[in-house]
């Protein structure tokens, strides 16, 4: 067995790195138009599905808790996010999106043309296949 990947697979995975990059210049030209680096639109997006720890933030943004602090603080300032004491923990401290924050969040969403264009091209078969293929691609 060839330890080399066959052409098509290749090129599958050229494709797949295409759509990944003008997702990302989409997400940070939509981030842009909300005042946000790609950075704050990320947390902010991560904290509209639940409050989260700055550890846990730090982790799905694969970045420092330091860093963390610091976006969270500018989104603070912009009475996007707000710090709560966690449910389980009093002790500890959780960041949540305001209902501002949720509201930019979901503006910012619509917002992102890549991501909507090309998929309303496509049939709803079509678009139910490739969502299929995606989740078990990611197992």
């Amino acid at each position: 067995m060839s330890r080399h990947p066959d052409p098509l697979t290749l090129e599958v995975v050229e494709l797949i790195g295409e759509v990944v990059a003008r997702f990302h210049e989409d997400y940070e030209s939509a981030a842009a138009e909300h005042s946000l680096t790609g950075a704050q639109a990320r947390l902010l997006s991560l904290l509209c599905l639940e409050p989260l720890p700055m550890r846990r933030l730090a982790q799905q943004l694969k970045c420092e808790p330091s860093n963390v602090t610091g976006i969270v603080d500018r989104l603070e300032a912009r009475g996007l996010v707000e710090r709560q004491p966690a449910p389980a923990d009093r002790r500890v401290k959780v960041a949540a999106a305001t209902a501002e924050g949720r509201k930019v969040a979901r503006s910012l969403r619509e917002t992102l043309r890549f991501a909507r264009e090309p998929l309303a091209g496509l049939s709803e078969e079509e678009r139910v296949a490739l969502r299929d293929t995606l989740r078990r691609m990611l197992g």
